[in-house]
């Protein structure tokens, strides 16, 4: 097995373990990246002169038997909108590219203080706002499974570097599914952790963020297995002060039993947004149903119509506040895809609420609150909810903008991912098995607040029974 192959657990192991230098596994990610990113485009900065560096710099200190970090010599990438310091913090906007961050966000100082090593930026759409991975000032990235569908959005280019080998941990931030979408469509796996448990500054210092995105914007890992999803988390939850909402790993939750009762929920039914789910999404989700209870789980599949309301309040919330702001900038320097994609966005909300005036926005907030409630209580008792990760299949490239209508339905059909943040609770999307488009379906695990652990261990065994072959060779290479 060559080094880039390896999962992030057998490379640090390497690394710590002498087989391998933390420089040897940079110089392998490297070759690969040579190899496969011109056909993938997902690493849009290759900052290869830098990681082998920082790789010689580990060496180093693993020579003088200085303390090591749990990601010791592991290589990483990070988002195009997140703040590393000293590059241009784009966000997929050609005429963000002078905004040089001054300092790193807190998940990149986290991964790079355990001993990460940074190779390279992950393509995002403009604003990381879209179902799919695609901008005028980079270009798309491309599916590694089958270029004629959707990567997924807004990481995209992490979850398709993961998925061809370029690097073993990828960050992603996540406001309405832009970790478990890319990384289910990729076939590969991502977390959403429960909000506070990983630090983050979802903001300039400069303006005061809306507040959805205060309440929504999570950040964590994607990898190409779940064991390396708890390692990155593991390294991603440390203190900084920069988010006053972040607390000490642990919960005062009673813990799930070892083999937790799930519910499986494969349309919400109840007051939701156009657009349910597809067969081929509800067959996934039965599918990995099936291993649940093979594997001991208590499984039984319900209708959770606050899951549905959810979903809808997160385009109440999230969509009437952005509009205060976002319009005027994606007018002035969105470039034209994405200019169509938003004005669709905008024009299948506006069917949806109207005009949404003030004592109406207030309200969706009050019922967030009421619907968090309702939400630990169902939970208490089913301390799993099994969902598709999306209501259809990766979609072909472009039909997000197709027009009003579709994008409607789209956006309708993404009710298990939109859902989880205004519920507050964390959820991991992983793929079942390929679909009939060629790419990889997939389901969410969504659990307690801070019962990671009880995510992770259930989606063990519906990655253990899925048998995707990962990394792949991107699309007309195999």
């Amino acid at each position: 097995m060559e080094i880039w192959q390896m999962s992030a657990m057998d490379m640090a192991r390497g690394v710590r373990t002498g087989a391998f230098s933390a420089a040897e596994a940079t110089r392998s990610v490297l070759a690969r990246v040579e190899e496969v990113n011109g056909k993938a485009n997902a690493l849009v900065e290759v900052r290869a002169d830098e990681a082998l560096d920082a790789a010689r710099a580990a060496d180093d200190r693993q020579r003088r038997g200085a303390p090591l970090g749990p990601l010791h010599g592991v290589p990483v990438t990070f988002k195009v909108n997140t703040n590393v310091a000293g590059l241009p913090t784009t966000e997929g906007v050609a005429a963000y590219a002078g905004h040089i961050a001054t300092e790193n966000d807190p998940q990149v100082s986290s991964w790079l203080d355990a001993g990460a090593i940074f190779v390279g930026r992950t393509n995002s759409p403009p604003f990381a706002t879209r179902w799919t991975t695609e901008n005028d000032l980079y270009g798309a990235t491309v599916n590694p499974w089958n270029p004629a569908v959707t990567p997924g959005g807004s990481s995209g280019g992490a979850a398709a570097a993961v998925a061809l080998g370029m690097c073993a941990l990828a960050q992603g931030s996540d406001i309405g599914g832009s970790i478990r979408y890319p990384a289910a469509c990729c076939g590969v796996a991502g977390l959403r952790p429960t909000p506070g448990r990983v630090p983050a500054w979802s903001g300039s210092p400069s303006f005061d963020p809306p507040m959805a995105v205060q309440a929504f914007v999570e950040q964590g890992p994607i990898a190409r297995t779940v064991a390396d999803l708890r390692l990155g988390l593991r390294a991603m939850e440390t203190y900084d002060a920069r988010d006053p909402r972040a607390v000490a790993a642990g919960s005062r939750i009673p813990g799930s039993p070892e083999r937790p009762r799930v519910a499986v929920v494969t349309d919400p039914g109840g007051p939701g947004l156009r657009g349910s789910s597809t067969p081929e999404s509800v067959e996934a989700a039965r599918t990995a149903a099936g291993w649940l209870a093979d594997a001991g789980y208590t499984v039984e599949e319900v209708e959770l119509p606050l899951l549905g309301e959810a979903a809808r309040l997160w385009w109440l919330l999230a969509l009437t506040e952005f509009e205060i702001g976002m319009v005027a900038e994606v007018a002035r320097v969105g470039d034209p895809g994405f200019r169509r994609f938003f004005d669709l966005m905008y024009a299948a909300y506006r069917e949806e609420f109207g005009q949404v005036d003030l004592p109406g926005f207030v309200a969706g907030w009050s019922r967030r609150g009421m619907l968090r409630r309702e939400m630990s209580v169902f939970a208490d008792r089913h301390h799993l909810v099994l969902t598709p990760v999306s209501g259809e299949p990766p979609f072909t490239m472009g039909a997000d903008a197709e027009s009003a209508e579709r994008t409607a339905e789209l956006m309708g059909r993404q009710w298990p991912l939109m859902s989880v943040p205004v519920l507050g609770l964390p959820a991991l999307g992983l793929p079942v098995a390929l679909g009939t488009a060629g790419a990889p379906v997939g389901v969410q695990v969504i659990g307690r607040p801070f019962e990671e652990e009880a995510v992770f261990t259930a989606s063990e065994v519906i990655e253990a029974r899925a048998g995707l072959a990962i990394p792949v060779e991107p699309a007309g290479s195999r």
